[in-house]
């Protein structure tokens, strides 16, 4: 887990700035206990941003892509959520690149910010150590939704 180095993300600082942004999230619905940990951090990064996002649910990880570019044309950014556990089988890598780079191509296309908040992790364990929960390392989904809330206020600001 790369934790060492990663930014302290103060989103209550940017609640002033933040007003009115329309913000999405966008869920899949495998792995519910790991889901609903990053969905609460992804509501927690809004709320502390002064935002109250819109939920959304796709049935996976490789719906995610093609419902976001959807989301981007009417908000300013979506914070796209998943777990994508590794298997046995060649499935996992087809999922997770057609994941990222599906969701890189909608961001770019909308030229909108999409906080990416998809694990990809190895066991079920690396998951709910990244998902927010109570006894988790991480909250990858205030992180997502940090990235996504700063990077919309950075467009704002370019001419």
């Amino acid at each position: 887990m790369a934790t060492h180095g990663a930014p302290a993300a103060d989103l209550t600082a940017q609640a002033e700035a933040a007003k009115g942004l329309k913000v999405a999230i966008l869920a899949g619905t495998w792995h519910q206990q790991v889901m609903d940990g990053l969905i609460a951090g992804a509501q927690k990064g809004a709320a502390d941003a002064g935002l109250t996002p819109d939920l959304y649910r796709a049935p996976g990880a490789f719906e995610l892509p093609v419902l976001t570019a959807a989301l981007l044309r009417t908000y300013d950014a979506v914070v796209a959520l998943g777990v994508v556990i590794r298997g046995g089988t060649p499935h996992f890598e087809y999922v997770c690149n057609a994941a990222t780079d599906g969701l890189t191509r909608a961001a770019l296309d909308a030229g909108k910010p999409v906080g990416f908040g998809v694990l990809t992790v190895d066991s079920e364990q690396q998951a709910l150590d990244r998902a927010g929960l109570e006894n988790s390392r991480e909250d990858k989904g205030y992180e997502a939704m940090a990235a996504a809330v700063e990077t919309a206020l950075i467009l704002k600001k370019l001419p």
